[in-house]
């Protein structure tokens, strides 16, 4: 078993390659607390064997919960599974469904997120609304109000709110009191997106269980789906995130498909904690 630090456009993981393991990871929350104090980390992202897929895809956030879904993090681990050989597909088991990965010629990899969740039951939401605009908002500190978020599940919930400035914004205040709102059960990724213009989405996310990133692959994907949704932009745009631009793609088959830069930044040691 092997583990490695990696990031896509800023967000952070730890990447643990147990393929080879023979049994499934156990990361209690003490563990990836952890780990979290010896190499902080947005995700863990755990490869395991799987009898039909190349790999078995498992999630961690930094507060130790496991999630369904990352965007960004299975990026970087299909890009890890694209070192062991020439092959340019790859597929990946994972909790909100299978995941298609392949490597452009850019170098690049691009993650097939599937079709996202549009119901008010898929979010999911505590009470049936209109998911293309919630009725639901949040007062901002000194005065003014958010409202009518579009939601959007990428296997994640995601609540993503249009805004005219997203750098004025404090997240660190408002993040927490959106992700915890009893609208949202199972808690929610907070977005805030700037239409640039209809190929172009400035990027925010308060993400659950990590807080404020650099980048988040599946916000970006709900962000699209949501704008587009509202004739905001078309079906394809760069989301420009704090650590870098992740090109995304709704296709006619309905898939969001996320590529952008990974980062290998190193093996580590994980020796005791896993």
């Amino acid at each position: 078993m092997k583990a490695y630090a990696m990031n896509g456009a800023g967000n952070a993981f730890i990447v643990i390659d147990a393929r080879e393991h023979g049994g499934p990871l156990a990361l209690s929350p003490a563990r990836v607390a952890a780990l979290h104090e010896r190499h902080p980390f947005d995700q863990i992202m755990g490869l395991e064997s799987h009898g039909v897929a190349d790999a078995h895809l498992r999630v961690w956030n930094a507060d130790g919960g496991e999630v369904g879904a990352c965007g960004n993090g299975t990026r970087a681990a299909a890009w890890l599974m694209f070192q062991d050989d020439n092959r340019s597909r790859r597929t990946l088991a994972a909790q909100g469904g299978a995941l298609g990965a392949r490597r452009l010629d850019t170098g690049l990899v691009e993650v097939d997120l599937g079709q996202p969740g549009l119901g008010w039951r898929d979010i999911p939401l505590a009470r049936e609304m209109d998911t293309m605009k919630l009725d639901f908002g949040i007062d901002l500190p000194g005065g003014g109000r958010l409202e009518g978020p579009g939601a959007v599940s990428m296997g994640n919930p995601h609540a993503v709110f249009f805004v005219e400035d997203v750098a004025a914004l404090p997240l660190a205040e408002i993040g927490p009191r959106i992700e915890h709102d009893p609208l949202f059960p199972e808690r929610v990724n907070a977005g805030f997106a700037q239409v640039i213009d209809r190929q172009t989405i400035r990027l925010r996310v308060w993400e659950r269980g990590a807080g404020l990133t650099l980048a988040c692959g599946t916000g970006a994907c709900a962000a699209l789906v949501a704008a587009h949704r509202r004739g905001l932009t078309e079906r394809e745009a760069v989301i420009i995130a704090d650590g870098g631009e992740l090109p995304v793609r709704w296709d006619a088959d309905g898939h969001v498909h996320l590529s952008g830069p990974v980062e290998m930044e190193g093996e580590l040691d994980i020796e005791g904690l896993v």
